[in-house]
This record gives C-alpha cells, structure tokens and sequence, in this order.
C-alpha cells in the first residue's frame, strides 16, 4: 500500500497540471474583468487616471490571455464565453461609465443614453464575432471595430485630460467621442489587425530600434503617446475605406465592405485572441 500512494500520485500530477493549464488563460480573463470593475469603481470615485488606466491594463489582459491560450493550446469554449462577457465590462460598460461621470454628465439625458449606445455597440460588435467565427477567411482584418480599440479611444482622451470638459460645449466633444467608435464597432468598416502586419521583423533590425523609440515616447510621455496611437489607429482605418472606395470602378456595387471574418474580435478568437 505504502508503495501504490506515491505511484497514485505521479499518475494524477500530469492531469492536475492538465487542468491547471485549462485554467491559465480563465485567470488572465477573471483579472481583466477585475480591471473593468476596477474601472467603474474608480470612475464613481472621480478618479479619472486610475480609471483609464485600468482599461488600458485590461487591454493587455485580454492580449495575454489569447496568446497563453494559443501557446499551451489550452482554448476551449468556456474560455471564449467567459471572455466575451469580461470584455463586454472592460470595454463596454467600464468607458462608458468613465465618459458619462468624466465629460458626458452635463448633457443630462443625452449623455447616459450616448454611454448606453456605447455599450450595445461593444456587446453587439462580440455576439456578431461568435456566431461568424466559422465563416473566418481573411485574418488581415476585423470587421468593425474592435471593442479594446474602442474603449482605448475614450481611456486615452480622458487619460490626456484627466480634469474633463467644464461646460456643456465642450461635453458635445466627449458625446462624439463615445458615439463614434460606438457607430465604427457595429459597422462593417475593415479594421487592420496590427499583429498580422507583415513589418519585417526577421528582416531588419531596423524595425526593431523603431520599436524602442516608440517604447521610450511612451515612457517619456504616455499621455500624448497613447492618445496618439488610439486615434492614428483609428483615422488610418477611415482613411484606408476612402481610399478604396475612391479607387472602386464605376460598375462595382458601393455597399459597405466585403465582410471577411477573418479575425473578428480579439476577445472571442481562441479563448480570447486579443490584439490589435
């Protein structure tokens, strides 16, 4: 019997390490959530930079819990499920709550229905993703645009501007800035995904020191920094739909843009593939 014990033991360690890989990603997801509650918390609190920088921790999160999922192939549909529920606080309910208490108060009524559209917008851009994850193609692009990037626009505007707008004037500018990513998420306007952009990295050290320049602007100067990303990311993205509807022949149906499910959202994509 004494002999059995140990070899009971050394059967049940590899499915209990099973089970705990299983769960890695889950607990990057539960603490996403946490910085979307956080968030809130703090917003109520009119601590506007901790608030936004919950969102952008969250961000990162959500980025870790796909790429664990994928490195220890661990995805399952729990994880995806409990993803899409996570990121529908982290970055639909959470910048909502943080527009309306920062900038968005003084329009009354028009402000908490902006913050509403806000987060239907983020649950509809999700529940869109799970049910054309199937039909995925084209993996260059998301459809719409993505929930993180969304929330990443209004946590670095009020990031940048920590004291907010004074007056109801300037809380027509926090208006637009909530309803349109809200109106870019449930559009079929292609988004570029940042990460299967092909920037030569295995070519040129180049590209590598470009990418410790941009690490140090942020360091040295992370408000303007991000909010300088947020809204390049999403300009270029206007900028490119344009474009090609500029170049379309005359014969060519002007409709919104082919939908290629490629990579849909970062949040329901293995268990949460993140990422821009």
């Amino acid at each position: 019997m004494l002999n059995g014990r140990p070899r009971r033991r050394r059967e049940d360690s590899p499915q209990r390490f099973k089970r705990g890989v299983y769960l890695l990603p889950s607990m990057f997801t539960v603490a996403n959530l946490f910085c979307g509650y956080g968030c809130v918390v703090y917003a109520t609190q009119r601590d506007f930079d901790t608030a936004a920088v919950l969102i952008g921790i969250a961000m990162v999160l959500d980025t870790l819990d796909g790429y664990v999922a994928r490195l220890t192939k661990s995805s399952s549909a729990f994880g995806v499920q409990l993803d899409s529920l996570a990121d529908v606080v982290s970055f639909g309910l959470a910048p909502a709550i943080l527009a309306f208490t920062w900038g968005l108060w003084p329009l009354k009524r028009l402000g908490w229905a902006a913050g509403f559209i806000f987060v239907t917008a983020a649950a509809m851009r999700l529940a869109r993703f799970n049910i054309q994850t199937a039909t995925a193609t084209d993996k260059r692009y998301f459809v719409g645009m993505p929930s993180p990037a969304a929330a990443g626009v209004i946590a670095s505007t009020i990031y940048l501007f920590p004291d907010g707008p004074r007056d109801q004037q300037f809380a027509f500018a926090a208006l637009a800035m909530v309803v349109v990513p809200a109106l870019l998420m449930v559009s079929t306007i292609r988004f570029r995904s940042v990460k299967a952009i092909d920037v030569g990295w295995r070519r040129s050290y180049f590209v590598l020191f470009l990418l410790a320049v941009m690490l140090a602007l942020i360091a040295s100067h992370p408000r303007l920094a991000l909010v300088t990303l947020a809204y390049s990311y999403t300009v270029g993205a206007l900028v490119m739909w344009v474009y090609t509807r500029a170049r379309r022949r005359p014969g060519e149906v002007m409709g919104g843009e082919p939908i290629q499910q490629g990579t849909g959202d970062p949040q329901a994509m293995s268990s949460s593939d993140s990422g821009l």
